[in-house]
């Protein structure tokens, strides 16, 4: 307790750090503010509730609950997430993209505009969609055209405000903005969720010790993803020595942190992107959604639906692990500033080397990836209320790991830059390092 108290102190200490912070909790209340303005001409009382469960529901804790109650932030930086995989997956796969990218700066800064063009797109169309599923007629108080018009210009510069709080906060900040936000607005959900339980348990359901045990099994939980967050395979690399005049260069051991969970939380998102497909099947063929497969998949906490959920999380985290880490690449660079792995051959037999690594880690990271996924169907089916048991796994837990992972380091290396002592006796807080060549260089 001492020493927590020694630690903020020295944090507020620091001028530019106590700066940042504050600039960091100012941004962030706007965020809640403007997430419970709802949107002009819509009567709050006769809103639909259907966006607690399923996709839907998730959409909702990403956004903090403004998707539910049609809040001028109700999109939130979904839509920039999704324009940044596509521009992701399209710097991967075309040739043009990937020149950019190769640019330095200057294409950075192109990659980034085009970004923002495809959120507005992309924006302008999930606002029409959010309207016509999400806000019934009778909650409209004006005239439907009109309000289409005003509330797509509303949820698009809405959207374009959060992202812009994001980079302030990464610019003005601790850093990580967009992620920060999407971390609040899951964790401004934890407070209700955890007065729902402890009411259910009151009320019989358990008592007061099995909420007790609820929480020490979600720390758990918790300690065992920041140990599939932090794991890393590590290979020894060597650069080779080199004398310009009274300097020497090069001659060091370093490493290659290959992370045993690289694709992140992105084989969630598609998985689950694929199991909802049967429930909007369901929805156009009501008879049929009640018996046999779609039945069984419409239930998240069937046997079948977490079955083909995991196989699916598995799949999809050696296709992104393929695509993000390329073994190739990683090889030529290091062959290019004179580094090679000791006892392998530089070229084409270290980059299948690093492949062979990255295979035999994926596989027990895929799986534990699917472990954490499916931990909130099991919670519930062990009868944890059905907001709380979000919290037991799944992206939003993934995604709070991280982001409480990276700001803390963010905080530490700024204490120690300043030559204080860091957060943890032990070490230092290691973030969630990407998988790059340039890491070792």
């Amino acid at each position: 307790m001492k020493r927590l108290v020694s630690t903020l102190k020295n944090i507020w200490h620091i001028e530019d750090l106590r700066t940042r912070i504050l600039n960091t909790l100012l941004f962030l209340l706007i965020y809640r503010i403007g997430s419970y303005i709802v949107l002009p001409g819509v009567d709050p009382t006769h809103l639909k509730q259907s966006a607690q469960e399923g996709i839907l529901g998730l959409l909702n804790m990403f956004a903090g609950g403004s998707f539910s109650r049609a809040s001028v932030f109700a999109l939130g930086v979904m839509p920039y997430i999704s324009a940044s995989i596509v521009i992701q997956l399209l710097t991967i796969a075309v040739p043009s993209f990937q020149k950019m990218q190769k640019e330095g700066e200057s294409g950075r800064r192109q990659i980034n505009k085009i970004t923002r063009i495809l959120t507005v797109v992309i924006t302008a169309a999930q606002a029409i969609g959010y309207l016509k599923t999400m806000v019934p007629a009778e909650a409209v108080l004006v005239n439907t055209t009109l309000f289409t018009l005003s509330s797509v210009l509303v949820l698009t510069a809405g959207t374009m405000f959060v992202m812009w709080l994001g980079e302030k906060i990464t610019d003005k900040g601790i850093g990580n903005g967009i992620s920060i936000i999407i971390m609040v607005g899951i964790i401004a959900r934890l407070p209700l969720s955890l007065f729902q339980e402890l009411t259910t348990r009151l009320n019989g359901a358990g008592g007061v010790i099995t909420f007790i045990i609820e929480n020490l099994i979600l720390l758990g939980i918790v300690m065992f993803a920041i140990l599939i967050v932090q794991g890393t395979r590590k290979i020894p690399v060597q650069y080779a020595k080199r004398i310009v005049g009274d300097k020497q260069y090069g001659g060091v051991r370093q490493y290659i942190p290959l992370k045993v969970n690289a694709a992140g939380v992105m084989p969630i998102i598609f998985a689950q992107a694929i199991m909802f497909i049967p429930s909007t099947i369901g929805q156009f063929f009501p008879e049929a959604a009640n018996q046999g497969i779609l039945a069984s998949f419409r239930d998240y906490t069937s046997v079948t639906y977490n079955a083909s959920f995991a196989i699916l999380i598995i799949l999809f985290t050696f296709l992104y692990t393929a695509i993000s880490v390329n073994p190739v690449q990683m090889a030529d660079d290091m062959k290019r500033n004179g580094g090679f792995v000791p006892g392998v051959k530089p070229g084409r037999p270290t980059a299948e080397f690093i492949d062979q690594i990255v295979s035999r880690i994926t596989f027990p990271g895929s799986v534990f990836l699917a472990i954490i996924a499916i931990l909130p169907s099991l919670a519930m089916k062990a009868e944890v209320t059905a907001g709380f048991a979000h919290f037991f796994g799944g992206t939003s837990l993934l995604i709070t790991v991280g982001v409480v992972l990276d700001t803390l380091q963010q905080i530490e290396s700024h204490l120690l830059m300043r030559h204080y002592d860091g957060l943890m006796k032990t070490g230092r807080i290691q973030g969630r390092t990407p998988v790059q060549t340039t890491a070792v260089q």
